[in-house]
């Protein structure tokens, strides 16, 4: 009989909530790590919304505290990137020796990061195409998409990663693996600069984005210089996929982005690894990105308002 990997959710949000489930419903014992509503999951499960078919899990292994996760073969981390200083804290007990570490996150340098605090793990990067959110406790809503591209970036997981990704095909969800996850982590910049700010900045869902002349042109315009910056870090991506991306939001059902959900609900947006990061990988090699660095600095204005007027609302006692 076939093993089935065991696998740890960390973060049952909009992403950890759909694939974990998908992972569960395919036979897979899956544990997740819940925040909020960890009281309303250990009662009533899981219950996820999609195109791909609806998921009802009314019994799930869901963990309040980190510590208390067993050993499992694959840890996905699905939190925001905004909770990476917690890793070394929230890994261990799920990190089986030997296991696979998988960052489903959005932007760059988080797998350097979990190398140096993971010395022993293989590691890799998933980047999710989809369009997911937490609507209620224990409650996600898949509206569309849903692809996720894997890379390597242990030189040691290439199998490891083909028998991952074949689990989650197996679940239902289609993937692919990157010959560079380098480049992949740019490719998924190209809709995460520009949409993700300007429904902040503007806000604005993307179908209102793409709708008007002016903003669609500040969409391309942003690619063409996140297409520069991934050149200028060694990655020949094609000129065609900036018209790829554009053709994908395009026919992409009203949306409302994840770091706009954040800026509403005053928590903290993902501008360190989407945006800073980015722009001083491009800045290395003499790239200038004078765009995406003043998308940039709204956003951290916007975010450090938002902070202040959350600690004014919520003074410590």
């Amino acid at each position: 009989m076939t093993h089935k990997r065991s696998y740890a959710i960390i973060g049952t949000g909009a992403v950890g909530g759909l694939y974990g489930a998908r992972l569960q419903q395919a036979g897979h014992d899956a544990h997740f790590l819940v925040h909020g509503d960890i009281d309303h999951v250990r009662a009533h499960g899981l219950r996820v919304e999609s195109p791909w078919g609806d998921v009802a899990l009314p019994c799930v292994h869901a963990y309040g505290q980190a510590e208390d996760l067993p050993p499992c073969d694959v840890v996905c981390v699905c939190l925001k990137t905004t909770h990476n200083h917690l890793l070394p804290r929230l890994l261990p007990a799920a990190l089986r020796p030997g296991g696979a570490l998988v960052l489903m996150q959005n932007g760059l340098g988080a797998e350097e990061e979990a190398a140096q605090w993971f010395p022993e793990a293989r590691i890799a990067g998933a980047m999710c195409f989809l369009c997911s959110n937490k609507v209620g406790p224990g409650h996600i809503r898949h509206v569309d998409y849903g692809r996720i591209l894997f890379g390597a970036y242990s030189p040691d997981m290439d199998e490891t990663l083909r028998g991952i990704a074949g689990d989650f095909e197996a679940a239902g969800v289609p993937v692919q693996i990157a010959p560079s996850l380098g480049e992949a982590r740019w490719r998924k910049l190209f809709w995460n600069i520009p949409y993700n700010g300007l429904s902040v900045v503007l806000q604005s869902e993307t179908d209102e984005i793409m709708g008007h002349p002016a903003t669609r042109e500040l969409s391309e315009a942003l690619m063409r210089e996140v297409l520069k910056g991934a050149r200028a870090c060694g990655h020949d991506i094609e000129d065609g996929f900036v018209a790829e991306i554009l053709d994908f939001t395009e026919k992409m059902k009203p949306y409302r982005t994840s770091m706009m959900l954040d800026f509403l609900a005053r928590r903290p947006l993902e501008i360190e690894y989407i945006y800073e990061r980015p722009l001083e990988a491009a800045r290395r090699p003499g790239a200038v990105l004078p765009r995406i660095d003043a998308l940039r600095a709204q956003l951290r204005f916007l975010d450090d308002r938002n902070r202040r007027e959350s600690a004014d609302s919520n003074p410590r006692e």
